[in-house]
């Protein structure tokens, strides 16, 4: 993938957002009505979307560098003119509707990257290609990874990735998940997509793979968790769409969720582990490591992989907002919102970022930078 103040034009590398919506269903339900083109900003010319509450309108300079200082109660006016709904629908996710979900691959984006800050390593050559391997099963091993399974609010099931988080509010009984803002909302113009769950180590044993029938049991072998809410940056329902461009820059959600089977227990105290999040992390000190699903050929999404791409590089389309990190790696779309993870200088595994944009050649995953504002998304989902 190109980086910023490089020659190559990034149209040439045709980097495409890995959007999980199925486009076609056994319901029928078709391609989602499209959310719109993204309304990126150019560096300098950054500009506060109009669907903000009044209030926070109101003294803010027209520039999303205020967005890193608000307070919680920012956040929380916000998230209440935004509100998700996941009412629990019994039974509905059997093994075949998780099955028929399959990604569509959008369009390549239109957005050029800009010229980079000074220092923002332009001068760094593209990442090679990091051939996916397979993670060792049973994958109840590692049951932080899982997949996020959705229906689209114009029809349609969609699939992605994601990984239980710690919660800095409830240490040792966490809830939350990660995963991308692309995989829970449509962006500019759209709306929330409905009966959001996860499912921690989706197929662990192999049982659904090659095609097989396999009991919910063996496909959901750590149950199937709920959404009942979700933020993201407020820069992906005002700005996001179907190509890469800056709104990919905070491509990042958090869901809070719960097992309608069992309320007595937390997510890590079910699946015993929750990872904790390292936002502002060096990034010369990042060797990275990038997990999901895969669900286009050569990969099936029934099996879960991973990229040791090392050190990342840098990709902006917007230079007044966070570069996002740039790694080889072949896996495709159904990789969304799996977590990227890098060893803390306290020798614990955290996550940095997430899945966010690829390559149409399927060389290279960028996934958003996670600084403040992320740090406040979290904080904000963790308190409530």
């Amino acid at each position: 993938m190109a980086h910023i103040g490089r020659a190559g034009p990034l149209a040439a590398l045709a980097a495409a957002l890995l959007l999980t919506v199925a486009a076609c269903t056994p319901e029928g339900g078709g391609t989602p009505e499209p959310s719109g083109s993204a309304a990126s900003a150019r560096a300098g010319r950054l500009k506060l979307p109009t669907d903000l509450p009044s209030g926070l309108l109101a003294g803010l300079p027209r520039s999303w560098d205020e967005l890193r200082h608000w307070t919680y109660a920012d956040w929380d006016r916000w998230a209440s003119a935004h509100v998700f709904r996941n009412p629990v629908v019994r039974d509905l996710w059997n093994p075949d509707r998780m099955d028929a979900a399959a990604p569509q691959q959008p369009a390549p984006p239109t957005v050029p990257p800009t010229a980079p800050p000074p220092g923002d390593g332009s001068a760094e050559p593209d990442p090679t290609p990091v051939p996916a391997v397979p993670v060792e099963r049973p994958y109840t091993r590692y049951p932080a990874s899982g997949k996020v399974f959705s229906n689209a609010p114009g029809g349609g099931i969609g699939q992605c990735s994601a990984t239980v988080v710690a919660d800095p509010s409830h240490p040792g009984k966490s809830n939350l998940v990660w995963t991308a803002a692309h995989c829970v909302h449509q962006g500019k113009g759209g709306d929330w997509f409905k009966n959001i769950i996860f499912v921690p180590a989706y197929n662990s044993s192999g049982a659904a793979s090659g095609g097989r029938r396999a009991p919910l049991a063996e496909v959901a072998p750590l149950g199937q968790w709920w959404a009942d809410k979700v933020v993201t940056s407020p820069l992906w329902p005002a700005e996001g769409g179907h190509s890469g461009d800056a709104a990919n820059q905070y491509d990042f959600a958090v869901l809070r969720v719960h097992d309608p089977q069992d309320p007595s227990k937390s997510l890590e105290e079910a699946i015993g582990t929750a990872v904790p999040v390292w936002f502002d992390a060096p990034r010369e000190q990042l060797r990275i490591s990038a997990w999901g699903y895969p669900a286009v050929k050569p990969f099936n999404g029934q099996e879960l992989d991973r990229c040791d791409g090392g050190r990342p590089t840098r990709l902006s389309f917007d230079a007044a907002r966070p570069a996002m990190l740039t790694i080889g790696c072949t896996m495709t779309a159904g990789a969304s919102g799996g977590g990227w993870f890098a060893p803390m200088p306290d020798g614990r595994t955290a996550l940095v970022s997430n899945t966010s944009i690829g390559t149409g050649a399927h060389t290279t995953l960028s996934g958003p930078y996670l600084e403040k504002v992320a740090q406040q998304a979290l904080a904000w989902i963790s308190q409530k």
